[in-house]
C-alpha cells in the first residue's frame, strides 16, 4: 500500500504535468519596445490564458490545444494570400494543415496568431488583438 507521502508526491507530479507551459519560439523582434509592453487579453474565445515557455511578454497562449500569439515578427512582404481587414487592422490569413495562422500586414514588427482548427475561423478571434495590432508602427502597406 502507498504511503501518504508517496500519494502526495504522485498528486504533485500529476498536477505539475497538467500545468505544463506551452512551448513557443520567440520572434526575431520580440525585444522591440511595443512587444515588451504587449497587453494580451486575459481570455480568448472563452479560454483562459496559460503559461508559456519561455515566459516572455512578447508571447501569449490560451486554452488546450493552445491558441498562440507572438509579437515581433518581421513585416510581411506583399503576397497573394488572403488578406482581411478586422477593426481597421489588416491581417494575412494562411491555412495550415492543423489550423490557421493570421499575421498583421503593414505593421512593423508584426503580430502572429496561430489557431488550431478546433477553434474555427481565425478572423473571428482577431478583434481581441486589435488594440495591440493598432499600436504597432504602420508601414503604409494595406490589403488591396
Amino acid at each position: 500500500m502507498l504511503s501518504r507521502a508517496c500519494l502526495a508526491g504522485l498528486a504533485a507530479l500529476a498536477l505539475g504535468a497538467c500545468s505544463r507551459a506551452t512551448e513557443v519560439a520567440l520572434a526575431p523582434q520580440a525585444s522591440a519596445p511595443v512587444c515588451r509592453a504587449a497587453e494580451w487579453p486575459a481570455n480568448l474565445s472563452g479560454h483562459a490564458r496559460v503559461d508559456t515557455s519561455p515566459a516572455d511578454p512578447s508571447v501569449a497562449a490560451w486554452g488546450d490545444p493552445a491558441l498562440i500569439a507572438r509579437c515581433g515578427l518581421e513585416p510581411l512582404a506583399p503576397t497573394t494570400d488572403e488578406c482581411v481587414t478586422v477593426d481597421g487592422v489588416d491581417w494575412v490569413v494562411r491555412r495550415l494543415s492543423d489550423g490557421t495562422m493570421a499575421t498583421t500586414y503593414g505593421r512593423d514588427p508584426a503580430v502572429e496568431v496561430l489557431a488550431p482548427a478546433a477553434y474555427g475561423p481565425v478572423p473571428l478571434l482577431l478583434p481581441a488583438f486589435g488594440e495591440l495590432a493598432r499600436s504597432l508602427p504602420a508601414t503604409g502597406r494595406h490589403c488591396s
